[in-house]
């Protein structure tokens, strides 16, 4: 049968996604992008926060329609089943099958069964001992991992390390759904990231809900700078970069291997969420002002090329306008390359979300909006810092009027951050090489090259 496949939520789901895609592809199934030619569609959720429940339950609905055209089976699996599986079951009847993530070591045992009755019970052929004859998978296990299939280009891949979270900030809900932080063992990730080389990946994405984790719970101690170090050792692999790194969890070891391996991108993905010490504190986050600044300090002084990145939360319980401002103020003096702000959402079961003093959803929004004007122009200052440097850029795209090719430096990570425009002036096909270029012009968030 056709399968369709929709991801929805962050990139460490996409890899659970692209796992379920290589499950299916390996038992003969076709993949097809087209919900109306698919017989299967398989929705892979998010349930984070309130718009990416909203986003998941939309999505669903509009799948459910096209169980009146082709498709025989809508199958939903994430996040958000975990998080709310029996209401899901009693209010979403157009769904066949939920999956939770506690039965993906079963996933496909359970796809399997449940296609092979429905097969057996809506027709007399017997093609469905073709199918039942097709030995059952494990989830996230080897050699799942390297056989899944990328659908991110020909580019770039993530890398899984980890699954979870231990942090346990008041505002979040990952530890509740997906359980503590359990590392990969390193062996594994070596295999994967081997295999993803092989199919001609140029850039490794390191994840987990916190890179700086990764290993205590296996080895003992972090491990993030070992397998960075054995990553890149493998040839063909050009650039590696790791995000989601918790500023108290970044050693000195960690910095001197990013100043120091030419094969690691020069680019630290930080959340700190907020700057007020007493924020912090409800947050349950493990660091305070005065350590966020020293380390920002130290990054700087160790890589003076390097970019930063972080993630801010708005509207905290409780967050005071003296609060906010100081917040904005530190925007203003960090001076970040990249930022990312959220509205804080309200997550049932959390403990922030039993806090007195919620703040309103106006309140909210305008200090989104005062963070966000004063990054853009943040943004814009550092980017004409490097009118008339150098840099390899990675062309990805060209175009729809074929006049520039599209790609990115080592210090803009795909999907997140912002691109580089090229005049095309060659009659060669420079489509997913490296090209030498120099910055002519910038506008808010990309850049202007021209080929050198």
């Amino acid at each position: 049968m056709n399968v369709g496949f929709i991801s929805l939520g962050c990139s460490k789901n996409l890899i659970d996604t692209e796992v379920t895609i290589g499950l299916f592809k390996n038992n003969k199934y076709t993949i097809v992008n087209d919900p109306q030619k698919a017989e299967i569609i398989l929705i892979n959720t998010c349930g984070f926060i309130d718009t990416a429940k909203e986003e998941a339950i939309n999505t669903i609905l509009e799948m459910a329609e096209y169980k009146k055209q082709n498709c025989r089976y809508l199958i939903v699996t994430g996040c958000l089943v975990q998080r709310y599986y029996n209401d899901l079951k009693k209010a979403l009847p157009e769904v066949d099958l939920f999956i939770k993530l506690e039965d993906y070591d079963k996933l496909w045992e359970i796809i399997e069964n449940y296609i092979k009755k429905g097969i057996e019970s809506k027709s007399k052929n017997k093609t469905s001992k073709k199918i039942s004859e097709i030995k059952p998978l494990p989830m996230f296990k080897q050699p799942e991992y390297t056989e899944r299939v990328v659908t991110t280009g020909k580019n770039y891949a993530y890398l899984k390390i980890g699954e979870g979270c231990s942090n346990k900030c008041t505002y979040c809900a990952i530890p509740y759904i997906r359980g503590p932080f359990v590392s990969r063992k390193q062996e594994e990730i070596i295999q994967e990231a081997e295999n993803l080389a092989k199919q001609g990946i140029k850039e490794l994405i390191i994840i987990a809900q916190d890179t700086t984790k990764y290993g205590i719970d296996i080895y003992g101690k972090p491990k993030l700078t070992e397998l960075l170090q054995k990553l890149s050792k493998i040839p063909n692999i050009e650039w590696i970069r790791f995000l989601y790194s918790y500023p108290e969890g970044i050693t000195e070891d960690l910095i001197q291997e990013v100043k120091q391996n030419q094969k690691i991108a020069k680019y630290f993905d930080i959340p700190i969420q907020h700057i007020s010490d007493e924020i912090l504190k409800k947050m349950n986050r493990k660091t305070n002002k005065q350590n966020i600044t020293k380390l920002l300090q130290k990054i700087r002084k160790e890589i003076p090329e390097v970019v930063l990145r972080t993630s801010l939360i708005v509207g905290f319980p409780g967050e005071t306008k003296e609060q906010f401002e100081e917040l904005h103020e530190f925007v203003k003096q960090a001076q970040f390359d990249k930022l990312g702000t959220f509205m804080y959402s309200k997550e049932e079961g959390t403990p922030a979300a039993k806090l007195p003093d919620q703040i309103h959803g106006n309140t909210k929004k305008s200090r989104y909006n005062k963070i966000m004007k004063t990054q853009q122009q943040i943004s814009k200052q550092n980017l004409e810092k490097r009118i008339g440097k150098t840099y390899k850029i990675l062309i990805e795209n060209i175009s729809f009027d074929g006049k520039y090719y599209i790609g990115r430096t080592m210090q803009d990570a795909p999907e997140i951050d912002g691109l580089v425009y090229i005049k095309n002036e060659t009659t060669k096909n420079l489509l997913n090489q490296f090209i030498t270029c120099k910055i002519t012009e910038v506008n808010e968030y990309d850049l202007i090259a021209k080929k050198i």
